[in-house]
């Protein structure tokens, strides 16, 4: 029996800055995960200035950016699709994204390489981001909307019928790792610790800013022995990230004394999960039978 877990991102990256610690959790634990891609990340920009292999990156970010994301498959563990579609970017007010990008093709083209991998990965658990993506980038809110297609129509034979056999996923979540609970905890536990005043002045402004965004965390994933691993992982994408940067890389310590969870949201399930008020599940399969793992 072996439970199987799908996270779609937008762009490489995105799968260690967001749930790299679950993925590491589950794969110790015989599940198996699969990170789909839907872009290559090919309007992003270079935003390490220490960035070793800058030549490369001026020349073919695109390539580069494969080669970190195959660094930090192989920091994890997880299997992994591109989708194939092209970096919308972001476009700044009343500028269009490109009609040949992600974000403007038709969903129904843009979902069924999606639906094809589902049918195909037969995955239990589907992870993704909400209707506005996380944050209001064109890539992750069409992240959003081709989960959700596949969350409705993997089992329907009436749409996408030549893309494989029908498949039904027992449970959708949204990522909430970043959320002010944990925020609010990690911020105070460095309280103590006398951080350098810009980690402090970053956390500050981290804690004010998502103090209004809504506690609705249902599931706390115990991972807190993978954030090592999350950091490499997330290190390995040099081009989008500095090594030393305060935004992602607070000691572990101190995180995992004030918090040592990621978090999700339960947005639907197709079987009983479990949650009960004011208790969290600590699992994304709870709820998933052995017959229905093993099928």
């Amino acid at each position: 029996m072996t439970l199987r877990l799908l996270a779609v991102h937008a762009h490489p990256d995105d799968e260690s800055s967001k749930g790299a610690a679950t993925y590491a959790y589950y794969r110790d634990r015989g599940a198996e995960t699969m990170i789909v891609s839907c872009t290559g990340g090919e309007a992003g920009s270079i935003l390490n200035e220490s960035l070793e292999s800058r030549a490369m990156a001026e020349r073919d970010l695109p390539g580069l950016r494969r080669l970190e994301l195959a660094r930090a498959q192989a920091e994890i563990g997880f299997s992994h699709r591109w989708l194939g579609y092209a970096d919308s970017g972001m476009p700044g007010e009343e500028e269009s994204v490109d009609p040949n990008s992600f974000a403007a093709i038709p969903l129904h083209i843009s979902s069924a390489p999606l639906i094809r991998i589902v049918r195909s990965f037969r995955p239990h658990v589907l992870l993704s981001y909400d209707e506005n993506g996380g944050y209001p980038h064109p890539d992750h809110i069409r992240a959003h909307q081709v989960a959700m297609e596949a969350w409705r129509e993997s089992a329907n034979m009436e749409k996408y019928p030549d893309l494989g056999e029908p498949w039904t996923i027992a449970k959708l979540y949204y990522d909430r790792i970043f959320n002010a609970d944990r925020v609010s905890a990690i911020y105070d536990a460095f309280l103590a610790t006398n951080p350098p005043q810009t980690v402090l002045d970053q956390l500050a402004e981290m804690n004010t800013w998502m103090r209004d965004r809504p506690a609705d965390a249902t599931t706390r994933v115990p991972a807190g022995e993978y954030f090592e691993h999350r950091d490499r992982a997330l290190r390995a994408h040099a081009s989008q990230v500095s090594p030393d940067s305060s935004f992602f890389f607070w000691p572990n310590d101190v995180q995992r004394a004030a918090w040592p969870f990621e978090d999700y949201r339960l947005v639907e399930s197709r079987v009983p999960a479990g949650i009960t008020a004011g208790t969290p599940e600590d699992d994304l399969f709870a709820g998933i039978p052995d017959d229905e793992a093993g099928r």
